[in-house]
């Protein structure tokens, strides 16, 4: 720390109790000046040749007394005690502690260089640009102690010199850093004391671009606030460096910001998260810290304005997030457990920023607005896996509307991605928990999730799925016996026209697709029809393991077909015709109902024996309803 020592007497001054204080010389005192509840006895003749302003007090003073009184002195007693004995002569030591007390008490005492050459203010101007400016820790101290020096501190400049002192250094080249700085987080290896050489010579140590970061967290906020406006103003720094400034701060001055729990005075809290919202550049920091800026934001109940665009940056970043980030508690009174709203909020802008980043191409190119890139495939395979696992989690709150929970699975509905487990982990776990949905809810919440891109183990489980419709189940079924069919080189069979009005791109539309009939391809399938769906599939990936020629059900009655399939092993041929039983045996059901229009009721061969094999079956249980 620097510092600077004025006057060469001896210092003669005494205290008597807490408030006397005076100069212990032969000459007796002649005035007495009361600086707050601390009265001074000294001598009028130093005093007045350094201050005009105890000059103008003393003339008016009434002349059958000897007091003055100075109340509102900036720095009190203290500063004036310094002053006064650099007008005696006596030494005082300056440091950036009591310099700019120092310097505010000497404006108001009007310690110029017209009263006296070599005077207090001018002294102390030189002690500040000579040493303290161009210290980085001395700027620091003397900038945090300007705060309860205010207006003065203000007024005779010290701080906008030290806001310009610090920001200038924070700005600099990190080579041109020679001074000592506070670094303990991401410590650096030529950080740790241990000098790295390279044949003999010593490596010269790098600074890291956020060396300034830490020593600023000690600073009140909006000394901070101007510090950080102005290193950005001067864009040098990179935006990552500031956000790693700010989230620095924000952890050290926010007490259990980290877990969640704020503590402390509610209102200065909430300032600060409102100004590090502000001062945070676009995607300087990670999405994590965002969702907790955003969760303490909803504690400290900070502005609208404020939280929209904290969830504006959020959005941009989401991509980033993850589950337990996003998982943010209702308040009390509300039914609902977490905020779903706010993740509505969160993809929305995702998706508006996507947008927004394609340029208009009937724009004349000069003025085009300068845009981020388009969001990748990836960015959005990633909130597409991300909205899946937090549907999963949310589907656990029991009073969780099935309107919601479709709503923001049909945000990302257009995000492609490879497969749909997540999505029907999701769905699985919400008709678990809300058994007593209605089937209109199931059938729209079933549509969200493709069958075709469920992996073998979903399949496995959604066959066997009790709280799936019927409709889901046979969809499973059919892609899985496509699948195997594909993998060992086989045609897929044909079906119905009913059944594959069932699966995606199906004609829901038909003469034959009555209001009930749509009821029962809706409804749960029953533990029967489980067990018979189940019994499919095991045969079906048995027949992939086997292996061997494909086998089709050749309606034209092609030779070509029955030479292969002699060629096929029983088991494979029994895997092939299985499926065809089972969905037989669900068209049958239909038939019987009634609901066939004479227009759909031509079959092929294949399927009229399939049909009549089903019907003879004793070993299968027969389904007398669809339900």
């Amino acid at each position: 720390m620097k510092f600077m020592k004025l006057g060469s007497k001896p210092d003669f001054f005494q205290t008597d109790g807490d408030n006397i204080r005076y100069v212990a010389t032969e000459l007796a005192t002649d005035v007495a000046v009361n600086v707050g509840d601390v009265k001074f006895y000294l001598h009028k003749f130093p005093l007045l040749s350094k201050s005009a302003r105890l000059q103008k007090l003393v003339a008016t003073t009434n002349e059958n007394s000897d007091e003055i009184h100075i109340h509102d002195i900036p720095g009190g007693p203290a500063a004036f005690e310094i002053c006064a004995k650099f007008c005696y002569g006596m030494t005082v030591t300056l440091n950036a502690y009591n310099v700019v007390a120092t310097r505010c008490a000497a404006e108001y005492l009007e310690m110029y260089e017209t009263i006296d050459k070599g005077n207090l203010v001018y002294k102390v101007e030189v002690f500040l640009n000579s040493s303290i400016f161009r210290s980085w820790k001395d700027s620091i101290i003397v900038l945090q102690t300007t705060k309860s020096l205010l207006p003065w501190s203000e007024e005779v400049k010290v701080v906008s010199h030290c806001l310009d002192s610090i920001a200038s250094k924070a700005t600099i080249d990190t080579s041109k850093v020679e001074w000592s700085y506070t670094y303990n987080h991401k410590k650096l290896p030529s950080n740790n004391g241990d000098d790295s050489h390279w044949n003999g010579v010593a490596k010269q140590q790098m600074v890291p671009k956020d060396w300034w970061v830490e020593d600023l967290c000690g600073l009140q906020l909006d000394l901070y606030k101007r510090v950080i406006t102005i290193i950005k103003t001067k864009g040098s720094i990179s935006g990552d460096v500031i956000g790693e400034a700010l989230k620095a701060y924000t952890t050290r001055r926010l007490s259990g910001f980290s877990k969640g729990m704020i503590q402390g005075d509610v209102v200065k809290n909430k300032s600060l998260v409102e100004t590090v919202i502000h001062l945070l550049p676009a995607g300087s920091v990670p999405c994590s810290f965002l969702l907790k800026l955003l969760k303490a934001a909803r504690l400290l109940e900070c502005g609208e304005v404020e939280k929209c665009e904290l969830i504006r940056k959020i959005g941009q970043q989401l991509d980033e997030a993850t589950v337990s980030d996003l998982l943010i508690q209702a308040p009390t009174d509300e039914a609902i457990k977490y905020e779903v709203d706010i993740m509505q909020s969160l993809i929305e802008e995702f998706v508006t920023h996507d947008r927004s980043a394609q340029t208009d191409p009937s724009m004349e190119s000069e003025f085009q607005e300068i845009r981020s890139p388009r969001l990748s495939d990836t960015s959005k395979l990633k909130v597409a896996k991300l909205v899946d696992g937090y549907l999963t989690e949310i589907s656990r709150d029991p009073n969780l509307p099935a309107s919601k929970f479709v709503h923001i699975a049909e945000m990302v509905s257009s995000f492609s991605r490879p497969t749909h487990d997540g999505l029907y982990r999701a769905i699985d776990m919400y008709l678990k928990e809300h058994p007593g949905i209605s089937k209109g809810e199931r059938k729209r919440m079933c549509k969200l999730m493709d069958c075709r891109k469920l992996s073998v183990d979903a399949c496995m489980h959604a066959v066997q799925n009790e709280r799936l419709p019927l409709r889901v189940v046979v969809q499973v079924l059919f892609f899985e016996q496509i699948r195997a069919s594909a993998s060992g080189g086989n045609s897929t069979p044909d079906l119905q026209g009913s059944i594959r009005a069932l699966l995606p791109g199906g004609s829901h539309g038909s003469s034959r697709s009555t209001t009930n009939t749509e009821d029962d391809w809706d409804a749960v399938p029953t533990a029967e029809e489980i067990k018979g769906l189940k019994c499919e599939i095991s045969t079906l990936r048995l027949g992939e393991v086997n292996g061997g020629v494909g086998v089709g059900s050749d309606r034209n009655g092609n030779p070509g077909a029955t030479k292969n399939l002699e060629k096929v092993p029983s088991s494979k041929v029994k895997g092939m015709f299985m499926s065809k039983k089972i969905f037989s045996k669900l068209w049958s059901s239909k038939e019987r109902s009634g609901e066939i229009s004479s227009s759909n009721t031509s079959e092929s061969p294949g399927s009229s024996s399939n049909a009549e094999e089903t019907k003879s079956t004793r070993s299968r249980s027969r389904r007398n309803s669809v339900s």
